[in-house]
C-alpha cells in the first residue's frame, strides 16, 4: 500500500460499530472487565487505550516496524529509551545533536551511571574509534540539529552489528516520509511527535519504534512503569496531523529547496546547510539513504546584528522553538535549543551568534522569501 494512503487510513484495527470515519477519541483511564479474569483487551489506559494503540499502530507501519509507543514528548520517550541501559554502560552520540537530548544524557543520564561520547558519526573512522568493550548503543541524528550533518545508517549499522550493540536513529527530521532507518538497519527509531508527525504546533508527543519482539517487550515493560504515555486526546491530534503528513512534506521539501538556493545567493549569508543543495558535504549519502531531504535548514548570517534583525523583523515567518508545523519557524540555537550547551563548545561546533534555523512551512515560498529579504535589509 502506498505511503500516502497509509498515512490516511492508519491501522487496520477497527474499534468502533457506528460507522465513524475520525477514529473515537477514548477518554478514559479505566475499562470494565467483562468478568473476573477476563479483559477486553483493555484494563488501564496507561498501559493501553484504543485511540493511543491505533497512532501506535499506525506510526509502526509507516515506519516499518513491528511496534511503536506513543509518549508525552519525545523527550519523554529519549528518557525511557535511557532506562534500556544499566550504570556503566557507555553509549555513542551524534556530536551535533538536539540540545534536549544533550541536557538529558549529561544532567540525568550521567547521573544514573551512564557514559557518553559525542562523536561526528559522519565519520565512520571515528565511530569505529570510539566503541569500547562496555559500548552498548549508538545514536545518532541524520540530519543533525543544527547543522544538517548527514550520517551513513547503514554504514553505521554495520559496525553497530558486528559488536552486537544498539543502533538508534531519531528520525525526526525526515520522518518516516522521506527516511526509513529500520529498513535501512537501525534497532530503534525516535521521533519528537510534536514535530512533523503532528504537523500543526499544538501538541507535543513522543515515539520509539522498534522491529525486534525482545526490545518490544523490554520497553513496554518500562513504558507501563514510568506512565509517560500520550494522552488519548492527543493520539487524537497526532492520528488527525499524520494523515497529511506526506502531502506537507513534500510541499514543504519543494519550497525548502528553494530558499535555499535564494539564500546561497544572498550577500549577508555566509554559508547554508540544507542537504538538498548539491554542495552539501552529505547530499550523495541522502540521495541514497533518504527520498527527499526534508524542509529544515541552517544558515549563517554575517555577524549577530544582521541575526538580532532578523528574528525582530520578520513577520510571516515566527520566532519561535520547535518546528515542522504547517507555520513557518526561525530559532536562534544559541539561545534556545542550544542554550545549555557550554558556550566554548559551542562556538566550536558553529552554533554561535550568527546562526539561525529555519523551519519552512507551508506558506507561499514567494512569501518566505520576500520575509526573509525584507528582514535581512541590503
Amino acid at each position: 500500500m502506498d505511503f500516502t494512503t497509509l498515512c490516511v487510513h492508519g491501522c487496520a484495527k477497527k474499534y468502533d460499530t457506528t460507522g465513524a470515519i475520525s477514529v473515537p477519541i477514548y477518554q478514559t483511564a479505566t475499562f470494565a472487565h467483562p468478568g473476573v479474569g477476563m479483559s477486553t483487551g483493555f484494563d488501564y489506559s496507561r498501559v493501553q487505550n484504543p485511540t493511543r494503540e491505533h497512532l501506535e499502530q499506525t506510526i509502526a507501519r509507516l515506519e516499518g516496524g513491528i511496534d511503536a509507543m506513543a509518549f508525552s514528548s519525545g523527550m519523554a520517550a529519549a528518557s525511557a529509551l535511557m532506562e534500556l541501559f544499566s550504570p556503566g554502560d557507555h553509549i555513542i552520540v551524534s556530536d551535533d545533536l538536539y540540545g534536549g537530548s544533550r541536557r538529558l544524557f549529561q544532567t540525568i543520564s550521567v547521573k544514573n551511571g551512564l557514559h557518553f561520547d559525542y562523536v561526528d558519526t559522519s565519520r565512520l573512522d571515528l565511530v569505529k574509534s570510539y566503541i569500547k568493550p562496555e559500548t552498548r548503543a549508538i545514536f545518532i541524528e541524520t540530519p543533525t540539529n543544527p547543522l544538517m550533518r548527514v550520517t551513513d545508517i547503514e554504514a553505521v549499522s554495520r559496525v553497530a552489528k558486528q559488536h552486537g550493540i544498539l543502533l538508534i536513529v531519531d528520525n525526526t527530521f525526515l520522518t518516516p516520509y522521506f527516511q526509513k532507518p529500520l529498513l535501512l538497519g537501525a534497532d530503534i527509531v525516535l521521533h519528537s511527535g510534536t514535530k512533523y508527525l503532528s504537523g500543526h504546533n499544538d501538541t507535543l508527543a513522543g515515539f520509539l519504534v522498534v522491529s525486534d519482539q525482545d526490545l518490544s517487550e523490554r520497553l513496554r515493560y518500562i513504558y507501563k512503569t514510568i506512565g509517560s504515555c500520550l494522552s488519548p486526546f492527543d493520539s487524537w491530534l497526532l492520528i488527525r496531523g499524520v494523515k497529511t503528513l506526506a502531502i506537507r512534506l513534500q510541499r514543504q521539501q519543494e519550497s525548502s529547496l528553494k530558499i535555499s538556493r535564494w539564500l546561497s545567493g544572498h550577500k549577508r549569508i555566509r554559508a547554508v546547510y540544507y542537504p538538498g543543495l548539491p554542495e552539501h558535504p552529505g547530499h550523495e549519502v541522502s540521495k541514497k539513504q533518504a527520498s527527499g531531504f526534508g524542509a529544515m535548514l541552517s544558515f549563517q548570517v554575517d555577524c549577530g546584528e544582521t541575526a538580532y534583525r532578523v528574528l525582530e523583523r520578520v513577520s510571516i515567518i515566527q520566532y519561535a522553538e520547535s518546528l515542522g508545523g504547517v507555520e513557518s519557524l526561525i530559532t536562534y540555537p544559541m539561545l534556545q535549543t542550544h542554550a545549555d550547551i557550554p558556550e566554548e563548545e559551542r562556538e566550536a561546533k558553529g552554533i554561535g551568534e550568527c546562526l539561525l534555523r529555519l523551519s519552512v512551512g507551508l506558506e507561499s515560498a514567494d512569501d518566505l522569501i520576500d520575509d526573509l529579504s525584507q528582514a535581512l535589509g541590503g
